[in-house]
């Protein structure tokens, strides 16, 4: 009889996990998947990074350098050797966690210049196909955006889908700092998409940034090779195994820099970088909304000083997605069920999937007051609370 009841047990759960495959995506896709490739590793010219030895020194290696360490080399250098390495390495000083903020701003300006320069010769260029040379010029104007003044991008590397970081705020004198990590769909292209413009880390970096106030900055992260569509991406932990350890360095990056300690707001699938990357955050609070898990059973089992907070309004649609994970799909408990141990976020006026960081809504409000210090936001603590 037990072991009837443990496999009707198992079934129901394999049913589940089955299910969650068909449910579980990020922020706007809803066609089937294709299973992506995970960009991991160093920056774009790190080779050329690591043959420099012009300073009469080695450089520190990008894959094996701690932020410190990065930081403690770059404090060591005169403005001038500074500047001749923003030069001859913009690829690498622009994504180089540990690296001054504004060094950063000024290497990804001159990369995504050069990168456009790269995207123009090969948009007439007859050796190439006319999909080749399309996409050179829609890279061509992706590119100008980002360099339209004012925007500060903190990182940015054009391989694969591409990946960017962008600033809300001046991240060299702000009190308190959030970083956005956002959920499926999210890539270089949609970063900072027109339409669901609050399901877009943009959007949602530029709206906690109004709301918090300015003695605060938020980071905009896409830093990771999120999943595309429905599929197995989105219901298993690979990706956001790979993002979990770029993640954490970035924020001890920024605490390197000199930023204080974020708080980390993580949206959907990002929840789910953000649960494995927990141990090795540098953050003050870990705040996750529409999650579909963390891939941990409670907040003892994220192994994490940082306060931890959830939010899950009552028509996201993540609320059907089976919160199990068994043989590698689905991520696990809710976290705003009572037991997990979050301190739970009002969401009452957030609508979707989308709506937490919509102006005017009790969930950014609550936001805001996380991104500013604050350790009450009117929200209950659930049940087995240990924060």
């Amino acid at each position: 009889m037990r072991i009837r009841s443990w496999k009707a047990r198992s079934k129901r759960a394999l049913v589940a996990a089955a299910l969650t495959t068909t449910v579980v995506a990020g922020t706007a896709g809803w066609t089937v998947g294709n299973e992506q490739q995970p960009l991991t590793g160093p920056p774009p010219g790190t080779s050329s990074w690591r043959a420099d030895h012009s300073l009469g020194m080695r450089l520190p290696d990008p894959a094996t350098a701690s932020p410190a360490r990065v930081a403690a080399f770059f404090d060591s250098l005169s403005a001038a050797r500074r500047q001749e390495l923003v030069t001859r390495h913009p690829s690498v000083v622009g994504n180089l966690d540990g690296a001054p903020i504004a060094l950063r701003h000024e290497a990804n300006a001159r990369f995504l210049k050069a990168e456009r320069k790269r995207e123009r010769a090969r948009s007439t260029d007859p050796g190439l196909t006319a999909q080749d040379r399309a996409r050179a010029r829609a890279l061509i104007d992706r590119y100008g955006e980002l360099l339209a003044p004012g925007r500060q991008i903190l990182a940015f590397d054009p391989r694969g889908r591409g990946q960017v970081a962008e600033v809300y705020g001046d991240l060299d004198r702000a009190d308190h700092v959030s970083v956005v990590v956002p959920g499926s769909d999210i890539d270089l292209n949609t970063f900072d998409r027109a339409n669901d413009k609050y399901g877009t880390p943009a959007g949602m970096g530029r709206s906690l940034y109004a709301a918090a106030g300015k003695r605060t900055a938020v980071v905009a992260w896409v830093g990771y090779t999120t999943p595309v569509g429905l599929g197995p991406d989105a219901a298993t932990g690979r990706l956001a195994e790979a993002g979990a350890p770029r993640l954490a360095r970035f924020t001890q990056g920024l605490t390197a820099a000199g930023a204080p300690r974020p708080a980390v707001f993580c949206h959907s699938y990002g929840s789910v970088v953000c649960g494995l990357a927990a141990p090795r955050l540098t953050a003050t609070d870990l705040v996750v909304l529409g999650s579909p898990g963390m891939r941990a059973r409670s907040v003892a089992d994220l192994h994490t000083d940082a306060r931890v907070w959830a939010a899950k309004d009552d028509s996201d649609w993540i609320g059907k997605v089976p919160n199990v994970e068994l043989f590698g799909l689905g991520h696990g408990e809710d976290p705003t069920a009572p037991g997990f141990g979050a301190r739970r976020v009002p969401a009452e006026q957030a609508e979707g999937h989308t709506g937490y960081f919509t102006p005017g809504t009790d969930s950014l409000r609550a936001f805001a007051r996380i991104a500013g210090g604050a350790d009450s936001v009117g929200a209950t603590r659930t049940i087995g609370a240990r924060t």
